[in-house]
């Protein structure tokens, strides 16, 4: 994956209000602000080719960016995005400023693995319903993941996998659970088929294995 995804050029704007936006974005400029570790904020402009580009990339909204802003180079995370309703454009970044000494809170994708090679899916029928499709982590800038892994491999049929569950990258928490153990979401359940129970799924496995 190119780096280019994760460096972007920005300019300060002193034109504000929602008729300079406008304006920007018929200029093709995404219009942003950046806030956070202790400063004021600022506001930005973003080219939208480059914008749009980059937020293709699911690691983009998991990653640490570094908005080159007249020369200085700033370290930041996407916390909210605007888009078009209906055109393939975005109207507004929000980014949040990091400092390699803070931990910052924000949420990254989770990736579900060996869903097809699972016995309980491939042999025995069953499916995955995922419950949750990212999770909200805290930890340093430096351990930041771009994504979770969810094994599916050996989650047996009506098995559910928690919050709890998963294995984190060094140095990193789950918000959640942080709350308290009755805060322990699920993340994916290994379901039989409908109008199949496991004990038939396991009777359709042995009758298999005795072929």
């Amino acid at each position: 994956m190119s780096e280019a995804i994760f460096n972007l050029d920005a300019e300060i704007r002193t034109d504000l209000g929602k008729g300079a936006s406008r304006r920007l974005r018929r200029e093709d400029k995404v219009p942003a602000i950046l806030y956070g570790a202790g400063e004021a904020p600022v506001s930005l402009t973003l080219d939208h080719s480059k914008v749009l580009q980059a937020q293709a990339f699911e690691a983009f909204y998991s990653h640490v960016l570094t908005l080159n802003i007249g020369g200085k180079k700033v370290e930041a995370l996407v916390k909210d995005m605007q888009r078009h309703a209906y055109k393939p454009k975005v109207t507004h970044i929000d980014f949040l400023r990091v400092d390699a000494k803070q931990a910052i809170t924000t949420n990254v994708p989770l990736h579900f693995i060996n869903e097809a090679k699972a016995p309980s899916i491939k042999i025995q029928g069953g499916h995955a319903e995922h419950h949750i499709a990212d999770v909200a982590i805290s930890c340093l800038p430096a351990n930041l993941p771009e994504f979770i892994e969810v094994d599916l491999m050996n989650v047996a049929l009506g098995q559910t996998l928690h919050l709890s569950d998963l294995k984190l990258p060094k140095g990193v928490t789950l918000v959640e659970l942080a709350k308290g153990a009755d805060h322990d979401q699920a993340v994916v359940t290994v379901k039989t088929a409908k109008g199949t129970t496991a004990a038939d799924a396991e009777g359709d496995e042995e009758a298999k294995s005795e072929e």
